[in-house]
């Protein structure tokens, strides 16, 4: 059997790099897969088609992780569409990066609400269904940023801290109900941003990574489908780097 066989996975931020990664490899695995988008519906729907094919059911929805009512009314369209919740990936994150003597208050405050609230959000109205559903797994995106800090990006590295404490706290307080919340902190990862990077820029960042190579989307989402599967059942309140021994 699958590692994800009929379970049903909502992933926020699914339609490009590393959520479009872990929506493929729940549906490989035997998810049922619901995910979000911001901006292109046809590369959603594409992707939708291609989960479809595998033989799972498979939505897109239009929506801000970072807004509260939407958070809201997205756990219900989910849970009303595939009948149930099992496993929730905040993944949605975006960057806003400058110094601190340069970075305006909306600049900030984009990136906390996009990357932290978020969080806030979505794991506070899945966590009715899934009790309901007898437990499940929680899984949030933060990155080696939000442990080391980083110049230039004091907002992005906040908010990806918070998560690691958010997380941390919301396992102990949903553990009596089964319901486990880890943290993947992945590294420089293969994406629009790495790829975007000039040669002396990226020889730099690998000069410092003991694997000597950029991390793939899918090495994350491989790390996902163990913690929304069975086989974690007591793995809770952790973070977990994927970042090729950049940080020990």
């Amino acid at each position: 059997m699958k590692l994800l066989q009929d379970k049903v996975a909502l992933v926020t931020g699914g339609s490009r790099g590393i959520g479009a990664a872990i929506v493929k490899r729940f549906a490989e695995q035997g998810a049922h897969v619901a995910f979000t988008y911001r901006s292109s519906a046809a590369q959603a729907e594409a992707i939708v088609a291609e989960l479809e094919a595998l033989g799972v059911k498979a939505k897109a929805y239009a929506s801000d992780a970072g807004n509260f009512a939407e958070a809201e009314a997205l756990i219900n369209a989910v849970v009303a569409d595939f009948g149930k919740l099992d496993i929730l990936v905040n993944n949605a994150g975006i960057t806003q990066d400058t110094l601190m003597l340069r970075m305006s208050e909306e600049q900030w405050d984009k990136v906390i609400t996009t990357n932290l609230k978020s969080v806030f959000n979505l794991s506070k109205f899945a966590l009715r269904p899934l009790m309901k559903a007898g437990g499940g797994s929680i899984i949030n995106m933060s990155s080696i940023v939000g442990i080391t800090g980083n110049a230039g990006q004091a907002n992005y590295a906040a908010s990806k801290a918070g998560i690691i404490g958010f997380s941390k706290s919301l396992a102990k307080e949903m553990g009596s109900r089964a319901i486990r919340c880890n943290v993947i902190a992945p590294g420089f990862i293969e994406t629009d941003m790495t790829e975007a990077l000039d040669e002396k820029t990226r020889d730099a960042y690998l000069a410092n990574i003991p694997l000597k190579r950029f991390g793939k989307a899918n090495e994350v989402a491989d790390l996902c489908v163990f913690l929304g599967s069975d086989l974690s059942t007591y793995v809770s309140g952790q973070t977990i780097s994927v970042c090729g021994a950049l940080h020990t």
